[in-house]
């Protein structure tokens, strides 16, 4: 579903440059759809200098491989995302392409040199039914093998499904670097989740009034381990929540890492743009 509504006004920019861990360029946003070279302009603007494009169905996924090809700043995701895993499986998608021949297009599309990351795959109990389920899981599993078969990242999706997904990521062994999109675990969950060495990437609704348990993750997350997202154009922060979302309103979720870790705003994108590097490599 497009984001609509008029683009929020660039944010004051940061002391230095962070990455934009997980974004959706291709898709469409705002009453007056701007271009992907002008969200990147912007990003660059305030100290938003890279991003990560993911693409979890075919078409985006597709996109995504030309994309990071022509953008020096854009490094790439590709999968299956959760949502689109049964449709396939049950010949219902609107493309006519059965699972197999999908995930069969997305592993030959994540052999790409500027594809990184296998992302975004996992589950979501929110929008699935029961009997969908096992089809996810089984995704899952197959998404995980393609990132260590490929030596990539792997980025989770995880929506009301926390103790299945770490429940497959034990079963099966999460790859070493193995990142969890959007977190929206507890606290409790974060220590977890980092004393199993995954990263935990941050959207702009930890600005959000009522995110208090997010903040509470924020806060036993190590920077060594914290990374931050937009999720673009979905999940804009504070103050220009219901918005279409660009890549350079990150530096409004950096400054709220910020302040709950209660460390400088140069201190954070520092070490941001440490763990981003140690993730994907170079750009």
């Amino acid at each position: 579903m497009a984001r609509r509504g008029a683009w929020p006004p660039a944010p004051e920019p940061l002391p230095s440059p962070v990455v934009d861990n997980h974004c959706h360029l291709e898709s469409p946003a705002g009453d007056e759809p701007r271009s992907v070279e002008d969200r990147l302009a912007e990003a660059r603007g305030v100290g938003v200098d890279r991003v990560v494009q993911i693409g979890c169905d075919l078409e985006a996924a597709r996109w995504t491989a030309g994309a990071v090809q022509a953008y020096p700043e854009m490094l790439g995701g590709v999968s299956l995302h959760p949502n689109e895993v049964p449709l396939h499986v049950k010949g219902e998608h609107q493309t006519g392409v059965g699972y197999d021949e999908a995930f069969a297009e997305i592993a030959a599309l994540a052999a790409g040199d500027r594809i990184r990351i296998i992302s975004e795959t996992g589950l979501d109990y929110h929008w699935t039914d029961e009997p969908d389920r096992p089809a996810q899981i089984a995704a899952f599993r197959d998404h995980i093998a393609l990132a260590k078969e490929l030596g990539l990242a792997l980025g989770i999706h995880d929506r009301d499904a926390h103790a299945d997904v770490l429940d497959v990521l034990a079963k099966d062994g999460a790859p070493e670097r193995t990142v969890m999109h959007c977190f929206s675990g507890d606290a409790a969950m974060a220590r977890l989740c980092v004393d199993r060495g995954y990263h935990l990437s941050f959207a702009g609704n930890v600005t959000f009034k009522n995110a208090h348990e997010l903040r509470a993750a924020i806060a036993v997350t190590p920077m060594s381990r914290l990374l931050v997202e937009t999720d673009s154009p979905y999940l804009t922060p504070h103050p220009h929540r219901g918005a279409p979302n660009s890549p350079s309103l990150v530096a409004h979720t950096v400054r709220e890492v910020a302040r709950v870790k209660g460390i400088a705003v140069e201190e954070a994108c520092e070490a941001i743009d440490v763990t981003s590097v140690t993730l994907y490599g170079s750009w």
